[in-house]
């Protein structure tokens, strides 16, 4: 099937044979017809399928007619993230060449002034995080009334991240008669419950099964040792023996990691940047743009890029930290093997992360292979507590009067006064009766002095 056999509007057509692109997706192949027929549309596919290109070119053929009032957009497209958002307006900038559409972006992390001045033109297309898009809503300078179209992209992610009672304050600001298009890799129950509420007769497209990774992609585990160092040390020994490796992203659970291992990347030689949702809009945008111009080979990253980022030749991936919720893995891994490109995928697995480890492959309904490395196999077990100066002195004279004294007997002796000291304040602590003072040397007068007994 062709772009031409879809109708798509001729302007959108000749824009995406100008972009090189003549054959659809699958999802998009499945997609846009019922889009173009007005028809509420659930749409579930993995992440590289071309989800975002199955509504952004059927809403510009929708919208070739008409023109949007102040404050009043005709579409509204929810984005769970700022990269995200960013990446769809690209899309329609770059499909959208043809058409004489107003694009407004809502993002933190830009003034509101500049927003408002978009607003007030009137946009043909709103394209917005959930809170940037309420704080402008509050704030009076935007009205929803005017909404033909909702779209909710990624709407598993806007699970995770907390943006359910958002979606649903914003659908009650809308216009019930409108068209609602669910875009999303996994469909939790709680997606579900919102599709029941929200979506009226949807239609439901999915091209491949929920929760699949991509047969592209060559998935490891690796056995790694308990302490951070130990993971740094085996992530830096994967990456110098990975094959055909191009540009790498890896993942870490938690945001004060992604610096952290960033830095110990640079320190030994690599060329890493960092990504996460605390850095301000101009840092991460530079460092994603440095990313795609290959002038920045290696990206330590939070989830923040686990979606629907716009970089298609990722060739390795590594989880630094196993994913808590599954679904995450299928859309980390999901950055590299896109448009049926080879790609690998290597995932740190400490003991205390197997757990984790069990619900991805009950969610993939596949086994991962386990590797071995020179690293792993050498990790030492963790160095046991130093003893205090205080138990040096206490050991060393035992062992020099007798040498053939038994050790266990001396290290008993030399803990039996510190056992002790710690024991007393939880005998005082716990004890009902009065405390007493004990004392070899001398008593203070006060305590010395008879207590008065009031008859």
């Amino acid at each position: 099937m062709q772009f031409s056999e879809l109708g798509l509007g001729d302007k959108v057509t000749d824009a995406v044979t100008a972009a090189g692109y003549t054959k659809p997706t699958d999802i998009q192949a499945q997609a846009i017809p019922h889009v173009l027929e007005k028809k509420d549309l659930i749409g579930i596919a993995q992440t590289g399928t071309g989800k975002t290109a199955s509504f952004v070119l059927p809403m510009l053929s929708l919208l070739e007619k008409g023109r949007a009032r102040a404050r009043m957009p005709r579409t509204l497209i929810l984005e769970p993230t700022r990269e995200l958002a960013a990446q769809v307006h690209e899309n329609f900038e770059k499909y959208g060449k043809n058409h004489r559409l107003t694009v407004a972006l809502l993002i933190g992390g830009v003034s509101f002034e500049d927003q408002n001045k978009k607003l007030d033109r009137g946009a043909d297309v709103l394209i917005a995080t959930p809170g940037r898009l309420l704080d402008h809503f509050e704030r009076g300078r935007l009205l929803l009334t005017g909404v033909d179209i909702l779209v909710i992209d990624e709407a598993d992610r806007m699970l995770d991240m907390g943006f359910i009672p958002d979606i649903e304050r914003i659908c009650g600001l809308l216009p019930p008669r409108r068209q609602t298009l669910f875009f999303s890799a996994t469909m939790p129950p709680e997606i579900q419950k919102l599709t029941e509420r929200f979506l009226t007769n949807p239609i439901k497209v999915e091209v491949a099964r929920q929760n699949s990774t991509a047969e592209t992609i060559d998935q490891k585990l690796l056995k790694v040792g308990t302490t951070p160092k130990d993971k740094r040390a085996a992530l830096r020994d994967q990456i110098r023996a990975a094959k055909d490796l191009k540009n790498a992203i890896i993942f870490c659970n938690r945001k004060r990691d992604v610096a952290t291992v960033a830095r110990s990347l640079e320190r030994h030689g690599f060329s890493a940047g960092a990504l996460h949702g605390d850095m301000d809009q101009k840092s991460r945008m530079e460092t994603l743009d440095r990313f795609r111009a290959g002038d920045l080979p290696i990206l330590v990253a939070s989830d923040v890029a686990a979606r629907g980022l716009d970089i298609p030749a990722v060739s390795h991936v590594f989880n630094f930290d196993v994913p808590t919720h599954a679904e995450d893995y299928v859309h980390r891994i999901g950055r590299t093997g896109r448009a049926g490109r080879s790609g690998s995928a290597i995932t740190l697995v400490t003991p205390a992360e197997g757990k984790y480890v069990e619900a991805i492959t009950k969610l993939i309904q596949r086994d991962i292979e386990w590797i071995e490395s020179e690293s792993s196999t050498s990790v030492q077990e963790p160095k046991p507590a130093r003893r205090s100066r205080s138990n040096k002195r206490t050991d060393e004279p035992a062992r020099r009067e007798t040498p053939q004294e038994d050790t266990s007997s001396a290290k008993q002796k030399s803990a039996e006064p510190k056992k002790k000291r710690r024991d007393a304040p939880r005998r005082a602590s716990n004890d009902d009766s009065p405390a007493t003072f004990e004392s070899e040397g001398h008593i203070p007068a006060f305590l010395l002095r008879p207590v008065r007994r009031h008859a």
